[in-house]
């Protein structure tokens, strides 16, 4: 893929998010995160896929910074605040806040809850 010269670091990490995010299958690993924290094998019973092809995605979508592993529950989340950096990214490029209809209304503050505990 050819360089982009001249990217902000903020647009450099929306590209590496959005690259992981163009596979079918990891948006459907990120919905299922996104519900629940899971471990691989849980992943693999709810997809259609290898374990190592469901681990390479995870690989993928760790590296972008999408989900972490979660060492004491021994399983995938998401990562809240790459979500929540990823929410404000795309409202400040497709709505700032002098041009929106809506600049009065807040931005998410805060990160989300984290998911539920892990499915085993």
């Amino acid at each position: 893929m050819k360089e982009v010269h001249g990217l902000t670091a903020d647009e450099k990490r929306a590209a590496e998010i959005f690259r992981a995010l163009g596979n079918p299958a990891r948006v459907r690993i990120v919905t299922e995160l996104a519900k629940r924290g899971c471990t691989t094998g849980a992943l693999v019973e709810l997809l259609p896929l290898a374990q190592s092809t469901v681990s390479q995605h995870l690989r993928v979508l760790k590296d972008a910074g999408i989900i972490r592993f979660e060492d004491d529950e021994e399983c995938y989340c998401l990562d809240p605040e790459a979500v929540h950096w990823l929410v404000r990214f795309c409202l400040g490029v497709c709505c700032p806040p002098e041009q929106s209809l809506h600049a009065d209304l807040p931005l998410y503050d805060a990160p989300p809850a984290r998911p539920g505990r892990p499915d085993r």
